[in-house]
């Protein structure tokens, strides 16, 4: 007997029918004698319904009250899970995030989980009950309910099979595994049987839409046994997130190609180039809650340089407004520009670490292509380019033929 916690994403529960089969699929691992937790997002679009509806009330909603609103949409849907659970005859409880009692920081529609009450859950679990557990949702210290970002259902999957010492944790989505990148850029793109978890996390960070990056992290650091499957059918074993030590055989040198549409690029012209600077620019975008990724520094000339930054494209107008009326007089910066329509590629393989080459390999096969490069990133593990997002689709299946990455679907 195994326990296990089992995450369904908002397409997995879309409608009352799918739902059924999320509990037929579930009544089939308790019959053979396992422990279950489900987690369940929100029907497919309902969040963006609850966002949309708050946003004609309050053209900025309050964020303690947007997450009072949009938790009530994991609120329907454990309730529909548990229902149709007890009507095929098995016996079920669902608790939203206030109800187990997963706490959470302040930090209104981005929290992040701190601790999480097993009591409750344990003991249905022992008397034979599945659990449903609302994802995506928690409370803090002060008992308001928060909200954990969005695609956090997998983070709450995750940390509850850390929190329960589960024996996996199962990740059901509308794709059947992890590919080596998006088969609706590249239809040639292969299933892979198993990815290490500092893979994934970088895939995840780079744009990689089938996993959420915090439940990546979470499951590395608590050594979470992570899978990715179907829930719409059952044709193989979906892909084992795993550790590098586990691998048996030598990795390949690029293991995905992971690509990001929601990026927006900051460039503060004619910077003085002086110590704290970097300080002066990014301090005001990390109070305002903006999350930087990519950064670049030009050289100094006469004193001055060029700094520009990548932010989500959903705070770019936010950041644009910051650099500006902030950050420009403060550090007396010659001009801000804005660009809001570029994208990022990036390169994902552990085998990187013992290749030559890779990073000249994808920038020879985007010039080719004549694809500009505007910006460069790399890790031990991963390289990321900023390109013009006209170009992202021809880059992504001109890197996924030139590294070899088509091929049959794994087996």
């Amino acid at each position: 007997m195994a326990l296990i916690v089992q995450k369904y994403g908002g397409t997995s529960v879309a409608n009352p029918e799918r739902i059924r089969k999320v509990a037929d699929r579930v009544a089939r691992f308790h019959k053979a004698g396992h422990q279950i937790v489900v987690v369940v997002s929100a029907m497919s679009g309902e969040t963006d319904k609850l966002i949309k509806l708050a946003k004609e009330v309050q053209a900025t909603p309050d964020p303690r009250e947007l997450d009072v609103v949009i938790a009530t949409g994991e609120q329907v849907t454990i309730g529909l899970t548990a229902m149709a659970l007890m009507n095929i005859g098995i016996p079920a409880v669902s608790y939203t995030g206030l109800q187990v009692r997963i706490l959470t920081d302040e930090a209104h529609t981005k929290a992040r989980i701190l601790d999480i009450d097993q009591h409750n859950m344990r003991a249905d679990l022992d008397a034979g009950k599945v659990v449903v557990v609302a994802g995506f949702q928690g409370v803090n210290a002060a008992g308001h309910i928060t909200t954990l970002g969005r695609g956090g259902s997998d983070t709450t999957g995750v940390a509850l099979a850390a929190a329960l010492s589960a024996d996996e944790c199962q990740i059901y989505t509308d794709v059947d595994g992890v590919y080596t990148t998006d088969p609706r850029v590249v239809p040639e793109a292969r299933r892979l049987e198993t990815i290490t978890f500092e893979e994934m996390l970088e895939m995840a960070s780079m744009g990689s839409k089938v996993l959420q990056i915090r439940s990546v992290e979470f499951a590395g650091k608590y050594k979470v046994k992570l899978r990715v499957l179907s829930s719409f059918e059952d044709k193989n074993d979906g892909t084992l997130i795993t550790f590098e030590e586990d691998r048996k055989m030598e990795q390949p040198i690029i293991s995905g190609i992971a690509f990001n549409r929601d990026e927006a690029k900051l460039s503060i012209l004619g910077v003085p180039d002086r110590p704290g600077i970097a300080y002066s620019i990014l301090g005001p975008i990390g109070e305002a809650n903006i999350d930087v990724d990519m950064i670049i520094q030009n050289t100094s000339v006469d004193g001055l340089t060029d700094f520009s930054f990548t932010v989500h494209r959903n705070e770019f107008d936010k950041a644009m407004g910051i650099a500006n009326n902030q950050i420009k007089p403060a550090i007396q910066a010659r001009d801000v520009h804005g660009d809001n329509k570029i994208c990022k590629v990036s390169l994902v393989g552990v085998g990187m670490r013992t290749h030559a080459g890779v990073a000249s390999k994808m920038f020879s096969t985007l010039a080719h292509e004549n694809i500009n490069i505007q910006m460069i990133s790399t890790s031990e593990i991963k390289t990321s380019v900023v390109i013009d997002e006209k170009y992202m689709e021809l880059a992504v299946r001109s890197l996924h033929r030139a590294f070899e990455l088509d091929g049959p679907l794994a087996s």
